[in-house]
C-alpha cells in the first residue's frame, strides 16, 4: 500500500499562482511515476502533469507553459507549480503514484479559479 497526502489547494483569481504538494508513504516501488490529475464537476478526471523517477514528464496541453510538475526521490514527493491560473483550471486535484501493477490516488485538493 501506498499512501498520498495532498497539501496546497485553495482559492486564488485568474492570473494568480498556487503550489500543490503531495508526500508518498508506504510500499514505494523505485521505479514509478507520480504526478496530478483534476476533475471538474460534471467532468472525467483528466491527467494535468506526471513525472517519473528518472525525470520524464508529461503534461496536459492546456497547462503547458503554466504549469510544472517536479519531485524529490529522496523524499518521495511530488509538486506542482500552478501559475497564470484561469477559471478553467478549477477542478479537484488528486495526486497520483503509478509503481509496478498498482497505481494509487491521495484524497483529493480543491482548487478555485475565481474570475
Amino acid at each position: 500500500q501506498v499512501q498520498l497526502v495532498e497539501s496546497g489547494g485553495g482559492s486564488v483569481q485568474a492570473g494568480g499562482s498556487l503550489t500543490l504538494s503531495c508526500a508518498a508513504s508506504g510500499s514505494i516501488f523505485s521505479i514509478n511515476t507520480m504526478g496530478w490529475y483534476r476533475q471538474a464537476p460534471g467532468k472525467q478526471r483528466e491527467l494535468v502533469a506526471v513525472i517519473s523517477s528518472g525525470g520524464m514528464t508529461n503534461y496536459a496541453a492546456s497547462v503547458k507553459g503554466r504549469f510544472t510538475i517536479s519531485r524529490d526521490n529522496a523524499k518521495n514527493t511530488v509538486s506542482l507549480q500552478m501559475k497564470s491560473l484561469k477559471p478553467e483550471d478549477t477542478a479537484v486535484y488528486y495526486c497520483s503514484h503509478r509503481g509496478g501493477p498498482y497505481n494509487y490516488w491521495g484524497q483529493g485538493t480543491q482548487v478555485t479559479v475565481s474570475s
